[in-house]
């Protein structure tokens, strides 16, 4: 940590570690960097975990998205959703959780994450994630995420199913990180949305954000990160459109963000849903909906160059059951 930018940090500003939201003011610290004075703040917390919290758009500046390197300037209203930092390695603990695992070799493991399973530990989630599973059952796990994301390389939302790819050496997990970054990374989803999608196929470049009313939601917001959603119809049913949806880049809810920002909500997206699964005039398809507890959303396909290889590999997971259940009530 750079000493000089802790020293900066102003001690009267009380930070509590248990509320969900870190605000404060720039003053003493004025000049520093972005990332080394969170870092200060947040001790308890890598420097790996502060970057991706910024660039995940957890961290706001008076109001905006911002770069880790940002220079913070004196009265400049520094926010951060605390319920997104990674908890500290020394509560990080393995657990005996079962995990479907499509392919594994001395490089890296491919798992069908089930809806329901949060992918590595966060405040308000400390324990009983992929992580913690992950660190069960394999003995080698890249650490280059930090020591709370053993081999984590990518995430999928909590009630998101389907495929992750985790990698077990630092090499890998570096060279399967720069593929995601340059977005050679093939990354298919089946979404089930609300209403008559108009057209076949479409396109959605908007950039996303951390919405500044809603500090728990993200939004299609003006400075935020670019985004690029492609989507293809799969199947119509009478009230709601079956979509294959390719993702370019990985913000986070980029998907379900973006087919609200369109009008069409996923399916049981509580958060981004905009009333419409209660709205749903059929009373049978409302306790379907209900029943299933979950957004209906899968990642059905992942493709990548093999780090060891460099051969292309494709992974497919048909959709979980309680999804093809949820269908056939359309039917």
């Amino acid at each position: 940590m750079n000493e000089a930018c802790a020293s900066n940090i102003d001690p009267t500003i009380p930070i509590d570690q248990d509320a969900e939201t870190l605000v404060f003011e720039v003053s003493a610290e004025a000049g520093s960097r972005l990332d080394a004075n969170l870092a200060a703040r947040l001790e308890d917390r890598s420097r790996t975990s502060i970057k991706r919290l910024i660039e995940d758009g957890d961290v706001l500046v008076d109001g905006r998205n911002a770069k880790p390197a940002h220079k913070l300037r004196m009265g400049e209203r520094v926010e951060v959703d605390l319920a997104a930092v990674p908890i500290s390695l020394t509560e990080f603990l393995p657990e005996n959780i079962p995990l479907e695992i499509i392919y594994e070799d001395d490089c890296l493991i491919v798992v069908n994450k089930p809806a329901g399973l949060v992918v590595h530990p966060g405040a308000g989630v400390p324990r009983g994630t992929l992580a913690n599973a992950l660190a069960y059952h394999f003995q080698q796990l890249s650490t280059r995420g930090g020591g709370e994301r053993p081999g984590i390389v990518h995430r999928l939302d909590r009630d998101t199913s389907g495929l992750i790819v985790v990698a077990k050496t630092e090499i890998a997990h570096e060279k399967l990180a720069e593929q995601f970054r340059t977005r050679e990374v093939f990354k298919s989803y089946v979404a089930l949305v609300h209403g008559h999608v108009p057209n076949e196929t479409g396109r959605i470049d908007q950039p996303v954000g951390r919405d500044s009313r809603h500090r728990t939601r993200m939004w299609v917001v003006r400075g935020g990160r670019p985004a690029l959603t492609l989507y293809r119809v799969r199947r119509r049913y009478e009230r709601m459109t079956l979509l294959d949806v390719e993702i370019k880049t990985g913000r986070t809810h980029q998907i379900r963000v973006h087919l609200a920002w369109l009008k069409h909500p996923v399916v049981g997206d509580k958060l981004y849903g905009m009333g419409r699964d209660e709205g749903v005039p059929d009373v049978r398809l409302r306790i379907a909906i209900s029943k299933l507890n979950r957004q209906f959303l899968h990642a059905e396909q992942l493709g990548f160059r093999h780090p060891l290889t460099g051969e292309q590999v494709h992974f497919t997971a048909p959709l979980p059951q309680d999804l093809t259940e949820f269908l056939a009530t359309l039917e």
